[in-house]
């Protein structure tokens, strides 16, 4: 709760619960006195929006309007999610009409500099409206309960800062039915008027589809005739420009919407991660900050952040996260990750900037002389094999069947012996040069052999924004990927040095029969 600081006997804010009604600024039309603030609460029927208009405004001018200002809220809870805009100076806000039945004014002046103040005017409307937040929720007139006859509705979304084209869902739909959609009906526009071109008309019992505008405005409709109606519809709009995302680069960056910034409330946000056949992705978590934990049962019951493996949400999940955390990477077991973010109506926080890499399905064997690579080739099929090599471009891969595979003794190709954990083991370094023109991108991986026990492993240790990953990442080993890499079969190499051993052992011995044999003769 904030103190109203007016001075005694002034009114100032309050909750607004009328159909409709006036307020204004303490003392207008005179001049508001010093160091106010007054939260005005608009409540109208459920099921109905607020119409809030201007007719006269005058506050201190600031460039960020940081000493007198006026606050609009889609909601009741003053939280930056929920803000729809700060205003100040000569400059009336425009009309707004709140995404449900609530709407929350604050008004603040500090010590110095009085001017004339507000003027406002609201209204309950029991459908349509001009709707301007990123997001926000609509229905059809007394939603649940059966719409009235007789109705027409318009839903004119658009006109945010930083919007981009809109997301429209339908959670429940209920509509009378009939062919061609001709007695009730909900139609939408790709625009903010009906000359904008026809998204669709849906009327009976099917959720119409999930529909993306083109521009950041989109119009809909909602039409009942005289008779026969249903329980309606229930629907939820956000800007699909930061919110609805797919990508198909092997690396990339993105962010909750408005990042660093608060994130808007009443989200679903969702991030597609879509890579060639063969691949993983990794993700990176640079930063996350969530409204928290429940505190009744300790979960993530308002806003998280969910991972699913395979690209759906039917896929098996990952990771649910919410609050701030210092999360570990996470990597797919497939070649698609979907992160989804949801929001609540409340308590918004800063959100969170992740970055991602495609985990190229590098198979690694290794004998006691010799290391085996091999890579699937449609996981790189728009590389030229000598794109691919190992320490040196010399020794670049040759393309066997539907691999490329690299075959070397550890006496070439850069590799050199060290001492890890008191263990000796063999080093080099496999490059997969993506590079473009003159954008340079050369993912570097390190593979490891361990001669006594034959066993290798691979690590990413250049592929992103490496300034951005506090350290290496072990992505896989060998006997991992042959489990699970996409068309990659086993390498079933002979170990040519106990081979080499036996035979030289076999040798000597035929050697060493023909000796005593000739000294006995002798």
């Amino acid at each position: 709760s904030h103190p109203l600081l007016c001075p005694p006997g002034i009114k100032c804010g309050g909750v607004l619960s009328a159909p409709s009604g006036n307020f204004s600024s303490p003392n207008f039309p005179g001049l508001y006195p010093y160091e106010t603030e007054c939260t005005w609460l608009i409540v109208v029927a459920e099921g109905s929006s607020v119409l809030l208009s201007f007719s006269h405004f005058e506050l201190e001018y600031h460039n960020t309007c940081a000493y007198d200002y006026l606050q609009v809220y889609n909601g009741a809870a003053r939280d930056r999610g929920n803000l729809l805009g700060t205003f100040c100076g000569h400059s009336p806000p425009p009309p707004f009409s709140s995404a449900w039945h609530v709407m929350a004014v604050v008004f603040h002046s500090d010590r110095h500099v009085a001017k004339h103040g507000f003027a406002a005017a609201y209204r309950k409307d029991a459908c349509g409206g001009q709707l301007t937040g990123l997001s926000g929720e609509i229905t059809s007139p007394r939603y649940p309960e059966s719409y009235p006859n007789d109705a027409e509705c318009r839903w004119s979304i658009g006109g945010a800062s930083r919007g981009g084209p809109l997301t429209l869902v339908f959670a429940d739909f209920q509509i009378e039915g009939g062919q061609g959609c001709g007695f009730d009906y909900v139609a939408l526009f790709d625009g903010p008027t009906i000359t904008a071109p026809h998204l669709g008309r849906y009327c009976g019992s099917t959720r119409p589809p999930r529909t993306v505008s083109s521009t950041p405005h989109l119009l809909i409709i909602f039409k009942s005739d005289f008779n026969i109606g249903g329980r309606g519809f229930k629907a939820h709009f956000y800007s699909a420009g930061e919110c609805q995302e797919v990508f198909t680069t092997i690396k990339g960056n993105f962010s909750s919407p408005q990042y660093p910034n608060f994130y808007p409330n009443n989200l679903k946000c969702q991030w597609s991660i879509q890579l060639p056949p063969g691949y993983r992705v990794k993700v990176f978590f640079l930063d996350m900050e969530l409204e928290g934990r429940s505190s009744l049962t300790g979960g993530c019951d308002y806003d998280h952040l969910s991972a699913f493996d395979g690209g759906t949400e039917n896929g098996s999940l990952l990771g649910q996260w919410c609050g701030w955390e210092n999360l570990a990477p996470i990597t797919s077991h497939s070649n698609r990750l979907l992160l989804v973010l949801h929001t609540d109506r409340n308590t918004a926080k800063r959100g969170f900037s992740i970055s991602y890499v495609g985990v190229v399905p590098v198979n690694v064997s290794c004998t006691r002389t010799d290391f085996h690579i091999q890579i699937p080739v449609q996981s790189l099929a728009q590389l030229e094999r000598n794109r691919i090599y190992l320490g040196t471009p010399s020794c670049a891969a040759q393309v066997v069947g539907r691999n490329f595979k690299i075959h070397t003794r550890f006496d070439t190709c850069g590799t050199e012996s060290q001492r890890r954990n008191n263990t000796s083991v063999i080093i080099s370094t496999l490059y997969i040069d993506f590079s473009v023109g003159d954008q340079e991108d050369i993912h570097q991986y390190e593979v490891q052999c361990e001669p006594k026990k034959k066993e290798a492993s691979v690590t990413l240790i250049a592929g992103p924004d490496t300034s951005r990953l506090s350290q290496a990442e072990n992505l896989v080993d060998a006997q991992q990927w042959e489990r699970e890499a996409v068309d990659a079969p086993e390498i079933k190499s002979q170990d040519t040095s106990d081979i080499v051993f036996i035979s030289i052992c076999i040798l000597a011995g035929f050697l060493m029969v023909i000796a005593v044999v000739g000294l006995v003769l002798l």
